[in-house]
């Protein structure tokens, strides 16, 4: 992905995806934007005592978020999982990425319902 690109989208997308996820691909159609993210293969700063080995991905989830620009924007997030060498156990981020009920951020859906609380009846 061109460096430009990247250098925008470091303006709009919030700090936790910057520092949490490696962006792999931007799609554009005439009304949405199609950012593709995978997380970043670090455990160190949560398991600094158990050896772990990569095992890939969990299926891509799909969540929407603000919009940019008058375009709808979907974030096609690939997180990844590990084992621990020791025990065989596979070990995950717990992220809160959806809020429940939704296919949205939970800021971008506690904003929609802030804006419902003031929009006519």
């Amino acid at each position: 992905m061109p460096s430009t690109v990247a250098s925008l989208l470091n303006l709009f997308l919030p700090d936790f995806i910057l520092s949490n996820f490696t962006i792999t691909g931007v799609v554009e159609d005439p009304d949405t934007f199609h950012i593709h993210l995978e997380e970043i293969n670090n455990l160190q700063s949560e398991l600094t005592s158990v050896k772990v080995h990569s095992k890939g991905f969990f299926p891509e989830i799909t969540v929407q978020d603000f919009p940019i620009r008058g375009h709808n924007v979907f974030y096609h997030i690939k997180r990844r999982r590990w084992i621990d060498t020791q025990s065989n156990e596979v070990i995950y981020r717990n992220w809160t990425l959806v809020e429940k009920g939704t296919r949205m951020t939970g800021e971008f859906a506690a904003f929609l319902k802030e804006i419902s609380r003031y929009s006519p009846e």
